[in-house]
């Protein structure tokens, strides 16, 4: 009997910050008050130390909950803001997340479709892939200050891990097509979208050739409309999810909400972001209909099965969402974007430089956050080293690998430090233990002084630790930040 192929699991990640348009709007009205319009509701927006990778990182992670990751045969990184234009994202994800040096990873990159078109193409490759396909996707555009863009846009990421065997949703075909429709256009090294008038979007991209495409895919597929029970459309335009359902035929009910108004238009991962929301909420036997555009279409068709049921519980979009904490602080988003220059003063100067050699020695314990345990005491520390920390029996050569990345831990000492320079001060630090032995002093994120406390229950986030901008190098590792 030929093995199911589809969805195994999903999982996602939305940044804690949630920018308050208003604030957006009562900074810039004075200038665009046509804005106003769109000053309702929030924005998610990634902290200074938050990038593509590092919330790929996270919603990896939350994707493989419940997961065997030596199981893992490929990751795939889908954005059009990728950190690196010649290093390997998806290879930073890949170490993050100690997968063997045996899985493949690839980036996708130049459209707004890029996670749906990386989504059909593992799926069509897993009949005859050993191993299942992680899918990534993730995306933090900027916009220009009093422009549509930054009211609109959001930071997400969201993952899918696709292959075959017992899955909750059951893949049963896609339809794509390819036109070069310029609504927006970033060029290379470009920090904008230049984009064209939006009822023209609206009218010939949206309506004329998204909806060409689904009628396309329902009669290749052999469906109609009306067995559609949950129809994604990654759009956050007002009616026009709605104005697609209608002409297809598909119940008003089974249209999915956008999450416009929470998140925002998280470009290249907001497909895969209302897949994984649409999992979370969805029983067995429901078709799914999901939708992908950036010059051209794709639509893809999925049935979910019992096994969704039984799926280990993650954070998902409702946990990322019901983590979020509001913020008005516009001038502190604009500089994380770097939008407005502030003055740093002498203690940002220092040279962050990141030798490539150290990285490579040590990137097991900088990026996978793999400590070290002793074989015959059972002492963990970090870092790991051929002699052992336990003061009773300094053991020589006895560490095996203890990644450390998912384990909980506590406050044991902190300090909220305004001297040295932060991007966002005063800068939180401390000492924590993890829950069965090891300590290690570390930097705290997503923290204010109602957060910090002895004894709080921490986790670790991949994070950046620094920027090395005489090199155009990012350097990261891990934090704590509070347990919800």
């Amino acid at each position: 009997m030929t093995a199911d192929i589809g969805i195994l699991s999903f999982g996602a990640y939305i940044p804690k910050g949630r920018l308050q348009r208003q604030a957006v709007y009562a900074a810039n009205a004075w200038f665009a008050g046509g804005l106003k319009g769109l000053a309702k509701g929030e924005r998610a927006a990634a902290n200074w130390d938050e990038d593509t990778i590092t919330m790929a990182v996270e919603a990896a992670r939350d994707t493989l909950v419940g997961v065997d990751r030596a199981g893992v045969g490929t990751v795939s990184l889908a954005s059009t803001t990728l950190p690196f234009a010649d290093r390997l994202n998806a290879g930073v994800v890949k170490e993050a997340l100690t997968l063997d040096d045996g899985t493949a990873a690839i980036d996708v990159t130049g459209s707004q479709r890029a996670a749906t078109s990386q989504l059909i193409q593992a799926l069509d490759a897993a009949a005859g892939a050993a191993r299942p396909h992680l899918a990534v996707a993730s995306e933090m555009r900027k916009a220009r200050p009093a422009s549509e863009g930054e009211l609109n846009y959001g930071d997400a990421a969201a993952g899918v891990l696709v292959g075959k065997g017992d899955v909750i949703a059951r893949y049963l075909g896609s339809h794509s097509t390819t036109i070069d429709f310029v609504d927006h256009v970033r060029a290379t090294g470009a920090d904008f979208d230049y984009t064209w008038e939006s009822r023209w979007i609206r009218d010939e991209g949206y309506t004329g050739l998204i909806g060409a495409a689904i009628k396309g895919a329902l009669a290749k597929l052999g469906v109609t409309g009306a067995e559609i029970d949950r129809f994604v459309v990654p759009l956050t335009l007002r009616g026009v999810p709605e104005g697609l359902a209608k002409r297809a035929g598909v119940k008003p009910e089974a249209v999915v909400e956008s999450l416009g108004a929470t998140v925002g238009e998280a470009g290249v991962a907001h497909a895969t972001l209302l897949l994984a929301a649409t999992l979370e909420a969805a029983a067995p036997g429901e078709k799914i209909l999901l939708v992908g555009f950036g010059q051209g279409v794709d639509v893809l068709l999925f049935e979910t099965t019992p096994a969704i049921a039984s799926l280990p519980a993650r954070r998902g979009v409702k946990g990322s969402i019901a983590r979020g904490a509001k913020t008005d602080n516009y001038m502190r988003f604009l500089f994380h974007r770097g939008l407005v220059e502030l003055e740093r003063g002498q203690r940002a100067e220092a040279d962050q430089k990141q030798p490539g050699t150290t990285l490579w020695r040590n990137r097991k314990a900088v990026l996978g956050l793999v400590g070290g345990r002793c074989t015959k005491t059972g002492t963990v520390q970090f870092p790991k080293s051929d002699i052992g920390v336990n003061p009773n029996d300094h053991a020589v050569g006895t560490q095996e690998d203890y990644p450390l990345a998912d384990v909980r831990a506590k406050i044991v000492t902190y300090t909220a430090d305004s001297l040295t320079y932060s991007p966002n001060p005063p800068s939180y630090y401390g000492m924590i233990d993890f829950d069965g032995g090891g300590r290690m002093m570390v930097e705290f994120a997503d923290v204010d002084a109602s957060d910090v406390e002895v004894g709080r229950d921490m986790m670790m986030m991949f994070r950046i630790k620094a920027v090395d901008e005489m090199r155009d190098f990012t350097k990261y590792f891990w934090k704590a930040v509070p347990v919800a």
